[in-house]
């Protein structure tokens, strides 16, 4: 009892720590002005500055469609090694999901843009660094989801193919991958909406999308609590529309089924 009274105490303490700090905040945000007037539609520079924002949705899209594309390759192969007999190529795709899985984004990123370079020559630009990186992170997790995806199908499906007289390549096309990506597709939206988000730490390297645009404007106008509200409105929207796109595709796969 002594020591859920100590704990219940420190609660109660912390609890009014954080009442105070708000209190002492408030005072603050009551008197901020806010400066919407930059996004205002009906001045020039308002309008000047909305298109500089929102332009940065190509960059963002683009990136994040094809380092999506590329990881569900990369992932699919690399699943397809995990599910080999072969204890070699079992290894190398426990090696691959680890070090990927293990290695932040941000660091990545940063390695791949400045350490091809030195290592073998090759110097890639920030859209192509963006993509490479955000596809080798992103695969690994891919490869986890088609793995579960293909070891949830059941395998008198796989059974009857084999004994239609199919190839193991027929086996996967035809019958094991068309059942998998229904049961997987909730997943590879979920990766899709991680690509999106991880696509703002490609701003570090110069790639002018929704986040560069944002650090560049708000060094112009200085109004960083407005800038970055707009900034998340831009994200939520967009993952939003990409969300409701993904329930649209599984809601015809179902009916389709």
């Amino acid at each position: 009892m002594a020591v859920r009274q100590k704990i219940n105490v420190c609660l109660l303490l912390m609890a009014l720590g954080l009442l105070a700090g708000c209190a002492g905040t408030s005072g603050e945000a009551d008197s901020y002005n806010w400066g919407w007037y930059i996004f205002n539609p009906f001045e020039a520079k308002g309008v000047s500055n909305l298109q500089f924002l929102i332009g940065g949705i190509w960059a963002t899209i683009m990136v994040s469609l094809c380092a999506i594309g590329l990881s569900v390759i990369l992932g699919a192969v690399v699943a397809m090694a995990g599910l080999s007999r072969n204890n070699h190529l079992k290894r190398v795709n426990r090696v691959y999901v680890e070090l990927f899985r293990s290695v932040p984004l941000l660091v990545l990123l940063l390695w791949v843009f400045y350490g091809l370079p030195v290592i073998i020559g090759l110097q890639l630009g920030v859209f192509m660094t963006g993509v490479l990186s955000l596809a080798l992170s992103d695969s690994a997790f891919e490869a986890e989801v088609f793995r579960a995806g293909i070891q949830s199908v059941p395998k008198g499906q796989i059974e009857a193919a084999k004994s239609l007289g199919l190839t193991w390549f027929q086996q996967m096309r035809l019958v094991v991958f068309p059942q998998a990506i229904k049961i997987i597709l909730p997943a590879l939206g979920n990766q899709f909406v991680y690509v999106i988000k991880m696509s703002s730490l490609v701003s570090v390297i110069g790639l002018q999308e929704f986040t560069r645009r944002a650090n560049e404007l708000n060094v112009n106008e200085y109004r960083p609590l407005e800038i970055y509200t707009l900034l998340v409105v831009e994200y939520l929207v967009l993952i939003l529309l990409v969300s409701y796109l993904v329930r649209r595709m599984e809601r015809r796969l179902t009916t389709t089924n």
